[in-house]
């Protein structure tokens, strides 16, 4: 199944209301053996977990979380360790360990299940929790994810500038802009947000991860796949690809106009799909 989705779209989930929902937010903290974890709360109803991409934080899902919460959801969004009062990743930490702080913050809701929704890199960590704790897991969403594909070296490039603090924001400008948002977005609002030395552990946690069974682990769920239709780094795979990759029970959505960023460019068509998936799913 293949949906692609127009840019108009959810002001009827917002009721033209965001502020007023971000101020119900939660903020709270869990002490864990491997350290705090922040955890910000809203909404009421089934649990969706929002897991942001590599070394970035939960404000980039802070357009998004309101939408989902208007709609009628209970929206997670675990601060990756090292950001936002979370305590850093300990050396030696794996994939494994990272979607035990997710685990930790659903059992801490009642225990699940949840849509558990990993953007970019973000889907690492979703798939892994799939695969170690399938009782907690509702269904998985991925929202321009990497699913196996080469990027360019230049938009590599890009990527590893985007990290690169001490360039001058016209520089890292032009880079977010080649790298991660589609032509005529605002990729200023991506200047902000970066935190390189948790993209290092990140990557490190991943490359510690020797196993690879988690890999098709999520299609023992629903799986939705979240593409942007102008994505640099990850372009748009068929559903013919995906199920090869990602098992038969994934379905597409493509959004228009957005790159690789996707959440920040179109939050309105994100959580239109996101809604729309889980309320099919049982």
């Amino acid at each position: 199944m293949r949906r692609r989705i127009a840019v108009p779209v959810l002001m009827l989930l917002m009721g033209g209301m965001p502020g007023m929902l971000a101020a119900m937010m939660e903020h709270g903290t869990l002490e864990l053996p491997s350290g705090r974890l922040a955890l910000l709360r809203e909404g009421s109803g089934p649990v969706i977990v929002l897991l942001p991409s590599l070394g970035r934080g939960q404000e980039d899902f802070d357009d998004l979380a309101p939408r989902l919460a208007a709609a009628g959801f209970r929206v997670l969004r675990p601060e990756p360790r090292g950001i936002g009062g979370s305590a850093p990743l300990p050396p030696g930490a794996t994939l494994h360990d990272m979607a035990a702080d997710v685990a930790a913050a659903i059992e801490a809701e009642g225990g699940g299940p949840a849509i558990v929704v990993g953007h970019a890199a973000g889907n690492w960590v979703a798939r892994v929790l799939s695969h170690d704790r399938p009782d907690l897991v509702r269904a998985v969403a991925l929202l321009a994810a990497v699913t196996g594909t080469e990027v360019d070296p230049e938009i590599r490039r890009s990527i590893t500038a985007s990290f690169t603090l001490t360039l001058s924001d016209e520089e890292r400008l032009s880079h977010l802009r080649r790298a991660y948002f589609a032509p005529g977005n605002d990729a200023s609002v991506w200047l902000p947000g970066w935190h390189p030395e948790v993209s290092m552990a990140q990557r490190a946690a991943a490359a510690a991860t020797k196993d690879k069974a988690w890999l098709r682990a999520a299609e023992r769920h629903p799986l939705l796949y979240v593409a942007a239709a102008e994505d640099a780094i990850a372009a748009p795979p068929s559903l013919e690809d995906l199920q090869a990759t990602l098992g038969p029970r994934v379905t597409r959505v493509v959004v228009e106009r957005a790159g690789h960023a996707l959440v920040p460019e179109q939050p309105a068509a994100v959580a239109e799909a996101l809604v729309s998936f889980a309320r099919g799913v049982p």
